[in-house]
């Protein structure tokens, strides 16, 4: 009889060993993903070429835009291209411009002020004007809180905001006479 209930204790063990065993896989199987894990040893063609990282949106300088070292801008597209040397873009970014726009075509730099205060009421750094529309100066300026924010719909501005960084790199490069070209 002790045959008996050593067998039985035996079987009661491994059938508990058993569900355990389901249990646990149960839960394993719950958190795998869903695709096999591909080899841990890479393969060749892995190994020749590198993952490749998205290209960055380029923005080429408009056509008609004059040549040589300049700054362009886009009304429209409001960007600026800080063009150097062989045609090279420095930099390019984007402004929020006032309502009031200069015309399109060449202009030249006829004012800069280090610092002051815009016509929305600002303090403004790097400030560089090149055009004059209905008797209100046009130019570049940088917002010294950072703000890049758009203009009053209801008053008359014709400032060019950009980043403080912006601002620092077109002061560099558009001393008195220096060519603005405006395009569309």
């Amino acid at each position: 009889m002790a045959r008996i209930k050593s067998s039985t204790l035996v079987t009661g063990l491994t059938a508990g060993a058993i569900v355990i065993i389901a249990v646990l896989a149960a839960q394993a199987a719950g958190s795998a993903p869903d695709q096999p894990a591909a080899s841990a040893r890479p393969s060749s063609s892995a190994t020749k070429s590198p993952s490749k990282k998205p290209t960055p949106k380029t923005y080429p300088v408009p056509a008609d835009s004059g040549t040589g070292r300049r700054v362009v801008y886009s009304i429209s597209g409001k960007r600026v291209w800080l063009v150097g040397e062989a045609e090279k873009v420095q930099r390019t970014y984007t402004v929020v411009a006032g309502n009031v726009a200069p015309s399109k075509g060449i202009h030249r730099v006829f004012s800069r002020r280090a610092s002051g205060i815009g016509g929305d009421g600002a303090q403004v750094e790097h400030v560089v004007l090149f055009a004059t529309t209905d008797g209100i100066n046009v130019g570049f300026s940088a917002a010294t809180n950072g703000s890049t924010a758009p203009p009053d719909p209801d008053k008359k501005t014709a400032a060019i905001r950009e980043t403080r960084l912006d601002g620092t790199a077109l002061w560099q490069i558009a001393t008195i006479g220096s060519t603005i070209y405006v395009v569309k």
